[in-house]
């Protein structure tokens, strides 16, 4: 058949159709013979088989297209349509086209809850997105009124304006955001620059070439550059193992010129003005200097050899080295760090010999390695390295002028309590305990109870839980707030647990249907930020014993919260307990159905 056939089958089925009287969804036709061709590799509709129907429906269409529950009959009737053209033209035998039938029938019930999933899971991902944009300008979601407003003032903007704010709140609220670090004094950091090794390189090469003439490639001479390595002493290559860098010269030349620390052009160099900068008395002018210079040297911007070898390699991923270890809790050994960038080098090149490669790569990263220890921006730390105090700055302004959300530890002292948990989504346990003490010295203790449970009231389930976490931080002066807040069917089972804890007459254990609810918002809530597996080890924890767990997995779901099924799917497919993990499963079929029943009206 043509490569067309897609479209020509969809005419003919039209044409079939209107002969016969039928209703014919042409779009959703072109659909699924799209798939089949595009996705299944089918070259005609006829070779579609009762396996490739299962397929398509439970596998390709769920992956590929968006849709919703209601749109699932639509669907298997424009399936059946075309089983039906097929048996009647001929195309297939009367049985086979029988078979497949029978199996579009026998999928049915399957496909409407897989696509119930899904729509679920885009549902509340982008509810979650726009709650998020409300939040981060400022509207409570509280307030009905403000937020139909922004609604309609935001489906009023033009879509590419739409995407743009949606994809710079995505890329703030995850992909370009790494840990808070704690900045060492502005004072601390300049006196380290001036320290450094790379300071002292620079401006000993660009006192040695003063106004000297250049060749044609705006670089010194074979003759001078000799000279020059001899009096900087880089006149011997560097080594490690079997590796041997003799760059160290040139490197430093263009990170010099690119920096403005010396001036090359028309086949003259010159002292650049940023030479000034770097000798200065003045903390923020010598920053400025010598954030360009380090910025060039750990992102090149200049091939150094025909070909890619070990050491210009590791140059190139040099960033990622520093993002490494700037994003880490605790020093990394030096094999862990080559083992992460070969690892990323053998995806991004194209290795003829990865094995021979690797070593190199490792002993060309031990060279990188002890340049920036002899730089000041790394130093030994037990049995690894980590990054220095100038490090962690020059590393965290090289971040921010990427894009990324950098924060630092103290910075919500001051903040909004919605914004001091949207940040704390992103802290390690010991910058957040740093970070909430912070806070909440700063703010009165009946204030901050009411700002965390406002969130409570109006944040989903992995803010309600910081929210919670930070309140019981606060002690018993702020009761009377919490007692006010005890009637708001979010906060309820979070207050009766705070008074509880503090002590107040006023407390309460938890009914069976709070303690459930209680478990799945905690569940819920991890899973907004950890995968499955993980979100469902940390819940277990504090978890029951294993017969009681699987008592209470059977009760989950007719808790009224929409993360339920999700919750009990978690489990189902991460609890190390067999008969847990099945009972979870069949208690998120459970959970699907009775708020598709509910969704209904039955």
């Amino acid at each position: 058949m043509a490569d067309n056939w897609v479209e020509s089958t969809a005419g003919d089925l039209r044409r079939w159709a209107g002969e016969r009287g039928e209703a014919l969804d042409e779009q959703g036709v072109r659909i699924l013979l799209g798939l089949a061709r595009e996705e299944m590799g089918l070259a005609a509709p006829e070779e579609l088989t009762p396996d490739g129907v299962r397929g398509l429906l439970l596998e390709v269409f769920p992956e590929t297209v968006v849709a919703g529950s209601d749109d699932v009959p639509t669907v298997l009737d424009a399936f059946r349509a075309i089983v039906r053209y097929l048996g009647d033209t001929g195309a297939v035998q009367a049985p086979a086209a029988a078979a497949l039938a029978a199996e579009i029938d026998r999928v049915g019930p399957e496909f409407a809850e897989v696509v119930a999933a899904v729509d679920s899971e885009e549902r509340q991902a982008a509810a979650e997105v726009i709650g998020g944009l409300m939040r981060a300008e400022g509207v409570s979601l509280d307030d009905q009124e403000a937020v139909d407003a922004w609604v309609r003032d935001f489906e009023e903007l033009p879509e590419a304006e739409r995407y743009a704010r949606t994809e710079e709140y995505l890329r703030r609220a995850g992909e370009l955001v790494v840990p808070p670090v704690r900045l060492a004094s502005r004072a601390a950091v300049a006196g380290a620059a001036r320290a450094s090794g790379l300071t002292a390189a620079v401006l000993a090469l660009a006192d040695w070439t003063g106004e000297r003439a250049l060749t044609e490639h705006d670089t010194l001479t074979a003759e001078d550059a000799a000279a020059a390595a001899a009096a900087l002493g880089l006149d011997g290559p560097r080594r490690h193992g079997r590796m041997e860098d003799e760059g160290a010269l040139e490197r430093l030349w263009w990170a010099a010129v690119e920096a403005d620390v010396i001036t090359a052009g028309h086949g003259a160099a010159a002292p650049g003005p940023a030479c000034a900068g770097l000798r200065s008395d003045d903390d923020e002018a010598l920053l400025a200097a010598w954030l360009p210079l380090f910025e060039a040297t750990a992102v090149p911007g200049h091939d150094y050899a025909d070909g890619l070898d070990a050491v210009e390699l590791v140059q190139n991923e040099l960033t990622g080295v520093l993002i490494h270890l700037y994003e880490q809790d605790e020093p990394t050994e030096p094999e862990i760090l080559a083992g992460a960038l070969l690892g990323h080098v053998e995806e991004a090149y194209d290795l003829s010999d990865a094995e021979a490669m690797a070593d190199l790569v490792a002993d060309a990263l031990h060279l990188e390695l002890a340049t920036l220890e002899d730089w000041g921006i790394v130093e030994p730390a037990g049995d690894g390295l980590a990054l220095t105090p100038l490090g962690v700055w020059a590393v965290r302004e090289l971040l921010l002028a990427d894009g990324f959300t950098a924060p630092v530890v103290g910075e919500l002292a001051g903040a909004r309590a919605s914004d001091l948990i949207e940040g704390l989504t992103w802290y390690r346990p010991d910058a957040a305990d740093e970070e909430i003490d912070g806070w909440l010295a700063a703010h009165d203790p009946k204030d901050a109870a009411a700002d965390l449970l406002d969130v409570m009231r109006t944040g989903g389930p992995g803010a309600r839980n910081l929210a919670a976490a930070v309140l019981h931080r606060i002690g018993a002066e702020a009761a009377p707030v919490v007692r006010a807040a005890r009637e708001h069917p979010l906060v309820s089972p979070y207050a009766a647990l705070w008074l509880n804890a503090v002590g107040d007459p006023s407390g309460r254990e938890l009914a069976r249907e709070e303690y459930l609810w209680v478990f799945v918002d905690t569940v819920a809530g991890m899973l907004e930020t950890a995968e499955p597996g993980e979100a469902v080890e940390a819940a277990l924890i504090d978890a029951p014993p294993e017969a009681e767990m699987k008592v209470m997995v059977g009760e989950l779901w007719r808790t009224e919260h929409p993360g339920v099924a999700d919750v009990l799917e978690a489990l189902g497919a991460h609890h190390p307990d067999k008969a847990t993990a099945k009972a979870a499963r069949t208690a998120a079929y459970k959970a699907r159905s009775a708020h598709e029943g509910a969704r209904r009206g039955v």
